[in-house]
């Protein structure tokens, strides 16, 4: 074993090199693939996590709008900082499976309209508090009340009964849910003392970190909660959250060594910044996406004709290329794609077509009055870019568009499920009646193309009691297709989800249900 193989085997072990680099750098060194996995596997076991230390995580996505209340929380930085100090029932590993948090075990009745969640005992608040099976449940209660305008508001509107049983939770659905323990890995849903009436805002959770500093849209720093139920996590002994919204700024940060891990690299840039030396990045393919929505009920978007003329308007093969670099796939106008369990791969793609551009736009009998589309660069890395390039695509085909350029801060406030089309961006769910039930339901607060439509709601309930697979992925693509066809989304591409570290830290695992580790990265990494 040369000099410069131990070297790649550290890093690899430590995880500041992603294991895909590893394995191809060992190749080139004359290691076999099967020698190449031993060792590692071997190393790594030998590395293990190391206590202590401070991490600091420069994020884009932070206002000074933010607040501890889970329900409000709608960007990446409130994201972050619940996955860091909040616990919720389970957890989704990277494979798709789940992972019992405060839930410890769960069961469903044959119809799987009743499911008992056993609590797990010993867990203790930040304020010294115990949690309660009652705690729980007052905590799904407020997730399921309209006035709460909580994000996970779409998830729990099918259950209709919250009830404790000694030391479990039941929950009994208006309908089969075969789905349900997915639902409650909401980071909304973190467990709450009271489930939060008393006070949302308190940043009193069970978590790995505890809150010590709160500066919304500046900065947020957590410590490590010596109560926490489980320690074979959280292994820094405090957490600093730097809001960073500039790309370029956040990417100097890292390079700097004032953080050690970023979100959104840009994919203009990603390259340049893996060549840096000490510096990894994490390119993992999942389930987000990145859009343009319109209002379905708000004029001119009321008018399904020129929605599809803007569909038809976009090329996606160009913006895929300009902006993502290579870093994501083609979108269909569908909030799912092969990441999801029970995806249809034969649903038509949607392609670049100017003269059916043209007709739905004539149809419509818009006035031609130009089209307003608000962005920022917190909608999504090249979110101002990808709207030029979309206004210079649909004026070929006579389509007027105008560009507002919105601050970042209050963007996800004051913008995003406000204005009647604007750029946005989407994490994924576990699963495509999460996905569907928190933006395509009809009473989701979160249904931010205002999507009303009978009998995708009434698929939407079928199919969460369809345990016949077949039957099921048959429900699920023509709802698909309902959404592609008749909704306000223009989804042109999905996104990897780009993060970078230097090798400070240690400890990364590719998880494609979110970025950031699915928001862990500050829990599961540790000290290199």
């Amino acid at each position: 074993m040369n000099d410069q193989f131990r070297y790649l085997l550290a890093r690899a072990a430590r995880g500041t090199l992603d294991r895909r680099a590893f394995m191809g750098r060992a190749a080139a060194l004359g290691v076999s693939g099967a020698m190449a996995n031993t060792l590692l596997a071997s190393a790594v076991r030998a590395e293990g996590p190391r206590r202590g230390g401070h991490l600091t995580v420069g994020l884009q996505g932070g206002e000074s709008t933010n607040s501890l209340d889970p329900a409000l929380a709608a960007s990446q930085v409130p994201y972050m900082y619940l996955r860091a100090s909040g616990d919720t029932m389970v957890n989704v590993n990277p494979d798709g499976t789940l992972d019992g948090r405060i839930a410890e075990e769960w069961s469903a009745s044959p119809d799987a309209q009743t499911w008992t969640f056993k609590i797990r005992s010993g867990v203790s608040f930040h304020n010294g508090q115990t949690l309660t099976p009652d705690d729980v449940a007052m905590t799904l209660r407020r997730h399921s009340d309209a006035d709460s305008q909580s994000g996970a508001l779409g998830v729990m509107r099918g259950v209709e009964d919250i009830s404790v049983n000694g030391d479990s939770v039941v929950l009994r659905t208006s309908t089969p849910n075969a789905d349900l323990p997915y639902l409650l890995a909401d980071y909304h849903l973190v467990i709450q003392p009271n489930g939060g009436i008393d006070d949302p805002a308190s940043g009193i959770f069970s978590g790995a970190y505890r809150w010590v500093e709160d500066q919304p849209g500046v900065r947020h720093v957590l410590e490590k909660f010596d109560g926490y139920w489980d320690d074979s996590v959280g292994h820094f002994n405090s957490v600093e959250i730097l809001v960073i919204n500039d790309g370029t700024a956040r990417t100097s940060a890292l390079q700097s060594g004032q953080v050690q891990l970023i979100n959104r690299v840009e994919p203009r840039t990603a390259g340049l910044v893996a060549r840096a030396p000490n510096i990894s990045v994490h390119s993992t393919a999942g389930k987000g996406h990145y859009v343009f929505i319109m209002h379905c009920n708000t004029a001119p978007f009321d008018n399904n004709d020129l929605r599809l003329a803007l569909k038809y308007a976009i090329d996606r093969e160009d913006m895929l290329d300009r902006i993502l670099r290579g870093y994501g796939s083609i979108g269909n106008d569908m909030p799912i794609n092969e990441a999801y369990p029970l995806f249809d791969a034969s649903i038509p793609q949607r392609e670049f077509d100017l003269d059916r551009a043209r007709h739905h736009y004539q149809r419509s009998g818009h006035d031609g009055s130009p089209i307003i589309l608000r962005t920022s660069d917190v909608a999504f890395p090249g979110a101002v870019d990808a709207a030029q390039i979309f206004q210079e695509s649909a004026a070929a085909a006579g389509i007027p568009i105008e560009i507002i350029r919105e601050p970042g801060d209050g963007y996800w406030s004051e913008v995003w499920n406000v204005q009647p089309f604007s750029a946005s961006y989407w994490g994924g769910r576990a699963v495509q009646d999460q996905m569907y039930s928190t933006a395509y339901y009809s009473g989701a607060d979160w249904n931010d193309t205002r999507f009303f439509n009978e009998d995708f709601d009434r698929l939407l309930i079928q199919a969460r009691g369809e345990l016949d697979v077949a039957l099921r992925t048959e429900m699920y693509s023509e709802m698909g297709m309902m959404v592609r066809d008749e909704g306000g989304l223009i989804a042109p591409m999905f996104n990897d989800f780009l993060d970078a570290q230097n090798d400070q830290i240690a400890g990364w695992v590719e998880n494609p249900n979110g970025e950031m580790m699915n928001g862990f990265a500050p829990v599961l990494m540790w000290q290199a």
